[in-house]
């Protein structure tokens, strides 16, 4: 369903999960979680005087996962993926204004940030995988969603996947931005490596629209973002996916995008899950978003729907 931007029905806040109901699912979590630091620590790591374990899990977490505001009360949580060449602090900072009902974790990729002296990801598998296992100690105990911009859309469509499909946990809605499903292969033309020109890459960002006139022509901002741009955009250059035969995802999905913005077909995004698919569309360009009222909304928008979602289930 396509429709204007609207807020779900206003909705009471503050209704208790029932740990009876969810001490399998729970149960299964803590084990899937085990596994994974298993594999990459060895099965000794979970014995009582191990500490290694515990440093590894804060210090890993940390690095991947930008919360900038902790809300130990909130009932669910909202991981954001940042777009191609973002850093993590522009979602991380909803975390202050964003309903207390949510506490707001972003994405941060190597090669930005705190993680500016590491070398940037090769492969989405290996992001993917990354990501997954930083994750995976936050989703423990409390429901989440996902919330992907523009490529960071794609991001999150993977991780998604492999978090359902190697531990079984899914989030409760999906909320993707700016961009057209992966199967429809309709990624922004990316240029090669020998194409790569600083005057190539304005060209694209122009042609997406929304990248300030200003932060294009400053030659000291210009130089510190091309090198995430380009090694995000050599991830997906050679990203493909396949329409699938069914649906792979389960939660409710529902898709933002600017009027003016070039990305089209988000309907598509129907064919990847069994659940109900809405379009909002705000005013603006590709990077909408950044539009203060816009920003508004959509922060408003997750929590009402997150609020109706976890209704729903009881």
């Amino acid at each position: 369903m396509i429709a204007t931007a609207s807020l779900p029905r206003e909705l009471p806040i503050g209704f208790m999960l029932d740990a009876g109901a969810h001490l399998q699912e729970e149960e299964h979590r803590v084990a899937s979680f085990r596994l994974c630091i298993e594999a990459a620590m060895g099965p000794g790591c979970f014995h009582s005087e191990s500490l290694e374990f515990w440093n590894v899990l804060g210090r890993g977490n940390e690095k991947v996962v930008n919360c900038l505001y902790q809300n130990p009360d909130a009932i669910f949580r909202l991981i954001c993926f940042p777009w191609a060449g973002g850093g993590s602090n522009y979602f991380a900072k909803w975390g202050q204004k964003i309903h207390n009902s949510l506490e707001v974790h972003s994405i941060r990729l190597a090669g930005r940030e705190s993680r500016s002296k590491e070398p940037f990801a090769s492969d989405i598998h290996q992001v993917v995988d990354e990501i997954a296992c930083a994750l995976l100690p936050v989703l423990q105990d409390k429901p989440f969603a996902f919330l992907g911009h523009s490529m960071g859309s794609y991001t999150a469509f993977m991780t998604a996947l492999h978090l359902k499909q190697k531990h079984k946990q899914e989030p409760v809605h999906f909320f993707v931005s700016s961009v057209t499903p992966p199967h429809l292969k309709a990624l922004p033309n990316i240029p090669e490596e020998v194409e790569c020109t600083e005057e190539r890459i304005r060209c694209v960002l122009k042609g997406f629209g929304g990248t300030p006139k200003d932060f294009i022509d400053d030659k000291e901002l210009w130089q510190a973002y091309t090198p995430r741009l380009m090694a995000d955009a050599r991830i997906f250059r050679n990203y493909t996916f396949d329409r699938p035969s069914e649906a792979l995802l389960s939660c409710d999905l529902t898709c933002f995008r600017g009027s003016e913005d070039i990305v089209k077909d988000m309907e598509a995004w129907k064919d990847v899950t069994s659940g109900s698919v809405d379009i909002h569309v705000l005013p603006g360009d590709h990077f909408y978003l950044m539009e203060p009222s816009n920003e508004t909304f959509i922060r408003n928008y997750i929590a009402k729907c997150l609020e109706l979602t976890m209704l729903s289930s009881f």
